[in-house]
C-alpha cells in the first residue's frame, strides 16, 4: 500500500512497498518511491523512483526520475532523468537532462529540447 515517509533528511515522500502493486493511476504532490507494480500512468510534481525491483506499465510525467527497474511505456521528466545499470526501458522519452549507466537497457527514442528561452539564455 502507498505510505508516507519520512526520508532522513527530514523530507516527505510517498512509497509504494515491495510486494505490493497498484491497478490505475498515481497522482501524487511529492516524491515517490515505487518498490512494487504499478499498472497505470504516474504523474508526480517531485522525484520518480522506479527501484530494481519495481515494474511500471504506463506512462510516467515527473519533474526528476530515477529508473532502476522495469518502465514499458513514455516517460516525460522535466528536468533529470538517470537510467541506472539495472533500468530495463521500452518506450519514448522526453527530458531535459539524460544520465544512462553502462548496461542500462533502453528501447524507444529521447528527446531532449529546451525552449527558445533557455537557448536564449544559453542554457
Amino acid at each position: 500500500m502507498p505510505k508516507e515517509v519520512v526520508a532522513p533528511s527530514g523530507s516527505l515522500y510517498n512509497a509504494l512497498t515491495t510486494g505490493s502493486r497498484i491497478v490505475g493511476n498515481i497522482v501524487a504532490e511529492r516524491d515517490f518511491r515505487i518498490d512494487g507494480e504499478v499498472q497505470g500512468d504516474v504523474q508526480c510534481n517531485g522525484k520518480v523512483v522506479v527501484s530494481q525491483s519495481a515494474s511500471v506499465l504506463g506512462k510516467i510525467t515527473c519533474v526528476n526520475a530515477e529508473i532502476g527497474g522495469k518502465v514499458i511505456g513514455d516517460i516525460t521528466v522535466a528536468e533529470t532523468l538517470t537510467l541506472r545499470s539495472t533500468a530495463f526501458i521500452e518506450g519514448d522519452v522526453k527530458t531535459k537532462s539524460l544520465v544512462v549507466e553502462p548496461s542500462a537497457v533502453f528501447n524507444g527514442t529521447c528527446s531532449m529540447k529546451q525552449t527558445q528561452d533557455e537557448l536564449a539564455a544559453g542554457r
